[in-house]
């Protein structure tokens, strides 16, 4: 199955009232597990690696190019987005190697400087077919920058899309990124607001925070793209801690994360069921 479109996908499920699990991608067996959970549960998924991701490969190439061959591989629609992105140059980069779609952050800027980064990285991946995504309301726990307990105002959330063509938007409903607990409360009422007033698919980010019952009325509420990240590793790092310690004498990485990869996978396909992102005619797969 080709390279699926970020916009293809998050818009089919918007419209059908299905989540889309957006997960992140720090190393190869990432992107092999995603995509395989993926398959288990018949959903497409996107696949994100962070501006973090590429400073630890020392450049966006070796992980971009692997993980896009993965996409390309699938069985299910897959897309390959750039995840928090404050830098134009990254996401040009991204855009010409094949990228479906960039998330732009400029969310620490005043206002009216984030309108105007964002308008430009929109129109240039509008120009090259890439959808793109931005932040208002600064999501929580990212890199100090943004303040916890941020929330989005849904009139300013209207505008900022009309004024930026912007084609996702993540708002900020409570959660923080890096949560290690699933105890992250949300503002289910916002989120609604938030619907009726922005005409462009909502992303929820900092999601490992949020217990699977919550997931699941989010995407009710009106979330669509869910965006995992440190719940997987924290599911990845278990695994391989559990096969070292099982064989002090272990030394083929294969024999650790492999496992480690097969755990996150399973937790994939899970997950996929919470956020019922299983395609039209599929039975999703029951939560644990």
């Amino acid at each position: 199955m080709p390279l699926t479109g970020t916009g293809a996908i998050t818009t089919a499920a918007a419209s059908a009232a299905r989540g889309v699990g957006a997960f992140n991608v720090v190393q190869l067996e990432h992107a092999q597990a995603i995509i395989a959970g993926a398959e288990a549960a018949h959903a497409p998924v996107i696949l994100q690696i962070s501006e973090n991701a590429v400073r630890y490969h020392g450049a966006l190439a070796p992980i971009g190019v692997a993980t896009l061959a993965a996409a390309r591989a699938a069985k299910v629609p897959v897309a390959v987005h750039l995840d928090h992105a404050t830098s134009v140059e990254l996401v040009h980069e991204a855009v010409e190697s094949g990228f479906t779609s960039v998330m732009f952050d400029a969310s620490a800027l005043p206002y009216e400087d984030n309108v105007r980064a964002t308008a430009e990285v929109v129109e240039h991946c509008h120009a090259a077919g890439v959808w793109a995504e931005a932040e208002l309301g600064e999501v929580g726990g990212k890199d100090g920058v943004h303040a916890p307990g941020a929330r989005t105002d849904p009139a300013e959330a209207a505008a900022f899309v009309a004024a930026t063509g912007v084609d996702a938007l993540a708002v900020a409903v409570g959660t923080s990124h890096a949560m290690l607990t699933r105890d992250a409360a949300l503002d289910f009422e916002l989120i609604a607001r938030l619907r009726a007033a922005v005409p462009v698919p909502l992303v929820l980010h900092g999601s490992s925070g949020v217990a699977d019952e919550l997931l699941t009325a989010a995407v009710d509420a009106g979330m669509t793209k869910v965006n995992i990240a440190t719940h997987l590793n924290q599911v990845f790092t278990t695994a391989v801690r559990q096969a070292l310690a099982g064989d002090v004498r272990l030394v083929d990485t294969r024999r650790y994360l492999g496992p480690a990869r097969t755990a996150v996978a399973t937790e994939v396909t899970r997950l996929l069921g919470v956020l019922k992102a299983t395609l039209p005619g599929d039975d999703p797969r029951p939560a644990r």
